[in-house]
């Protein structure tokens, strides 16, 4: 039997869910023996998106146009989607920049009205991405497949949702221990 290919990606968040994938402690070595991590910033150093993704889990809001390229890269080429912790499924903190009303408030705020030595706006084309005007949860974007919430989602409720999909089966995302946010 074929190896899983296993992607995480992490867009406009804290990692915090990266961080509690990693509290999976020993289990991922069983993890390990049934999949291919094909690409994470955690488990991998490969730069570009690969093709033929089988389960990808994406952290993370969509705030950047970087974001927005990648999110659409990841849904043509990953045939199963997780929203992966409350930023991917409901933008969450980095969502609270959308109540001034786009970007250039935020950007001023940040680095003129605060600057300290020498305020200026970021402008490195190609190296800073542009931040979109709203920042977005992921299944406004692309079609989602399940949706893991938790600020983080602690590694109980990871486990529980790639046990039974590594096994071919569908995972039960029911009761207050797979469906609590924050």
């Amino acid at each position: 039997m074929d190896k899983i290919r296993l992607a995480t990606v992490w867009l406009a968040g804290c990692s915090g869910c990266h961080m509690s994938f990693l509290d999976l402690d020993e289990w991922l070595i069983d993890l390990a023996e049934k999949v291919d991590v094909v690409y994470s910033p955690v488990g991998s150093d490969i730069k570009e998106y690969p093709e033929n993704v089988d389960v990808v889990l994406v952290e993370g809001a969509i705030a950047n146009e970087e974001n927005l390229e990648l999110i659409q890269i990841i849904r043509e080429r990953s045939k199963f989607l997780i929203s992966f912790g409350d930023c991917a499924v409901t933008a969450n903190v980095p969502a609270m920049r959308n109540m001034l009303r786009g970007a250039d408030p935020v950007l001023r705020r940040c680095y003129l009205e605060l600057g300290d030595e020498t305020p200026q706006l970021p402008n490195a084309p190609g190296i800073v991405p542009p931040l979109l005007a709203q920042v977005r949860p992921v299944h406004e974007v692309v079609t989602v497949d399940l949706f893991i919430p938790g600020c983080p989602p602690d590694a109980e409720r990871i486990r529980a949702t790639l046990e039974p999909l590594i096994n071919g089966e569908k995972p039960q995302m029911v009761g207050r221990e797979m469906l609590k946010f924050g």
